[in-house]
């Protein structure tokens, strides 16, 4: 019997790839469901050079149309919610979500999520990743937010804080 799929949004999916570390997704769940709304999001976003994950073999893409009531709760945008959509059709094992709205409405219907950073940990914990500090410290420098004591939590539970 195959395994329950892992889902992602779109966030993850960019945060990874502006760090060179899409592929730890592929490592650690070998393959990776997003909703047809998460692809154009990303495609949107993304930068040149990036990949396009339509044509990264181990990322399925399926057509979802988001739970009306998931689009209605609140700050919740439309490949978040197609997201949350997919993880409970789907039945996922895993739903990787960075947004705090959309963590709180998956963890409302009882999905099992995890962030980007929480990804970048399982990695170093499997030896995927030496160190965390410094692809953390790239994606703050990219701008993406991650207050100093998420950061400071982050590199406590990694072994890296001195």
């Amino acid at each position: 019997m195959p395994s329950k799929p892992v889902v992602s949004n779109t966030s993850p999916l960019i945060n990874l790839v502006g760090v060179g570390q899409l592929d730890l997704l592929r490592q650690l769940y070998n393959e990776i469901l997003i909703p047809d709304l998460v692809l154009n999001e990303y495609r949107m976003k993304m930068a040149p050079g990036d990949p396009d994950l339509a044509a990264v073999p181990w990322i399925s893409i399926k057509p979802v149309h988001p739970d009306v009531l998931l689009q209605t709760y609140r700050a919740l945008g439309g490949g978040e919610a197609a997201a949350i959509t997919l993880a409970q059709s789907s039945q996922a094992r895993l739903l990787i979500l960075d947004d705090k709205y959309a963590r709180d409405a998956a963890c409302r219907l009882g999905l099992t999520i995890v962030g980007t950073l929480g990804v970048l940990l399982a990695a170093k914990q499997i030896g995927l990743l030496s160190a965390i500090q410094p692809v953390m410290d790239i994606m703050i420098g990219q701008g993406r937010r991650i207050g100093p004591t998420l950061r400071a939590e982050v590199l406590r539970v990694a072994g890296e804080l001195s």
